[in-house]
């Protein structure tokens, strides 16, 4: 079929051609579309091939090597003598309209992926990970705050990251892949356009790796240097990676240098991992956040939200033991929350608390590290270098006072007494003791940060059972 010479269109090719990009739309999603299809501009059909025009021989053969096959089945689709699809550098004036883009396509529901995905190089989004579904406490808080600043800058008019990079980090299962993805979905939802890429360490590296054997690199070190928003996960796995280590150092740089935001999570600091000198150093540059491991109260809070979310009747009681007996990290909580509920559902049963340790009783093993008054005065007098029976004394100097405050916070968070029963173990204290001791711990670890680093690392010693340094 011939669609006309000089550049013209027959009315049926143009139908044709709008109908294949509204399916790319719906195909492959906004950003892709965007970012890709939309620059392409068909020239002629004729020959049984369609000509089609795009503004870079960087993206002739992108397009040739990722789409030519896809485009040639749907062109061949709603026309049956198109047989073969070339792409062709050509360029558009601004302000003309593709002969094909009669009319602006439909808006589609965004797919769950990101710019890249379809390359085998971006990782899925997962939709419940957004800032609306995250719970804020005290030991998220400040990565939460940090996560938002973040996302509203990649969605303002001209993009100026506020803190370059933002480095989060924290335990398993504790917040940091959520904060990413709820980055990613909203710069996604109000700057569909921005081009951004979410991958692990992991597969940052395969992907470099298999680009060194190929001898093929121009393309990798493009892709990821043509971002606005690069995040990686899990960057521990980066250590001791040299070549990669190599790569990504420039491809921060090149970021930076342009004024692209960069967002990275791991397990430790950038002073714990096994990376270059000269990494760590751009690292913490610009602004670390730890995510700290959740107090009963944040996990009764995630509990009770999700519990709300899904239309759930579950006794308070319930939650309170979960609460109380899953401490390790709130993708262990939330399985546990997802397994009574359906034993709930296929069962029959009512949800109590006995049917909660019936149907958990392998997690519950796992977490059931029963941390102690005794165990937890110990502890604390060992971190701060004073004796086991200050905790008991009368004694109200602040070298004293102050760790025997951090010891009745923490039996607070990590056992199930009562405050009149802790109080009682120190040295007969009134319960309204107790209270002013948790609510000033409280207080001061929102602003002292080596009193929140020290509640962070007795807390994962006490839940662990490790031994301290």
């Amino acid at each position: 079929m011939n669609g006309g010479g000089g550049g013209f269109l027959s009315p049926e090719v143009k139908l044709q051609w709008s109908r294949i990009r509204t399916w790319l739309r719906e195909e492959y999603g906004d950003t892709v579309y965007n970012n890709w299809f939309k620059p392409m501009t068909l020239l002629r059909v004729d020959a049984g091939c369609a000509w089609i025009g795009v503004p870079t021989p960087y993206t002739r053969d992108w397009s040739q090597q990722n789409y030519q096959s896809r485009l040639r089945a749907r062109w061949n689709e709603e026309n049956r003598k198109v047989t073969a699809v070339e792409f062709v550098v050509a360029n558009v004036a601004v302000g003309e309209v593709d002969p094909g883009e009669t009319d602006p396509p439909p808006a589609v529901a965004p797919r769950d992926i990101l710019d890249g995905d379809e390359r085998g190089i971006g990782a899925l989004l997962d939709p419940r990970f957004t800032f609306e579904n995250f719970v804020v406490g005290k030991p998220n808080e400040f990565a939460h705050a940090a996560a938002k600043r973040v996302a509203e800058a990649t969605i303002a008019e001209s993009l100026q990251p506020p803190f370059n990079p933002l480095f989060l980090h924290g335990g398993v299962g504790l917040g940091k892949t959520h904060l990413m993805h709820a980055i990613a979905w909203e710069m996604r939802r109000q700057r569909p356009t921005r081009r951004f890429i979410y991958l692990s360490a992991e597969k940052f590296m395969y992907q470099f790796v298999r680009a060194l054997r190929s001898k093929d690199t121009m393309p990798f070190k493009e892709l990821f240097r043509s971002v606005d928003v690069l995040l990686i996960d899990d960057f521990q796995f980066i250590g001791g990676k040299e070549s990669t280590q190599e790569e990504f150092f420039h491809t921060f740089n090149a970021l930076v240098d342009m004024n692209r935001q960069i967002v990275i999570s791991a397990d430790k600091s950038p002073s714990d991992l096994d990376i270059e000198e000269r990494m760590r150093s751009r690292l913490v540059h610009g602004m670390v956040a730890d995510v700290h491991p959740t107090t009963y109260e944040l996990r009764l809070v995630i509990l009770q939200s999700k519990a709300e979310h899904l239309r759930l009747a579950i006794p308070l009681r319930v939650l309170e033991f979960l609460a109380h007996k899953i401490t390790s990290n709130v993708r262990e909580l939330e399985g546990a929350l997802n397994r009574i509920m359906a034993h709930a559902q296929f069962i029959g049963r009512d949800i109590t608390v006995d049917t909660a340790e019936e149907v958990l009783q392998d997690l519950l093993k796992k977490n059931d590290r029963r941390v102690t008054i005794d165990e937890i005065q110990k502890r604390v007098a060992e971190h701060y270098n004073i004796r086991s029976a200050d905790m008991h004394s009368a004694r109200r100097a602040r070298e004293i006072a102050r760790p025997r405050q951090v010891a009745m916070y923490l039996c607070k968070m990590l056992t199930p007494r009562s405050l009149p029963e802790i109080g009682k173990k120190f040295g007969g204290r009134d319960h309204t003791t107790v209270i002013h001791a948790i609510r000033r711990i409280e207080e001061l670890s929102v602003a002292d940060k080596t009193l929140a680093e020290d509640l962070a690392i007795l807390t994962r010693l006490l839940q662990t059972g490790e031994r301290g340094n």
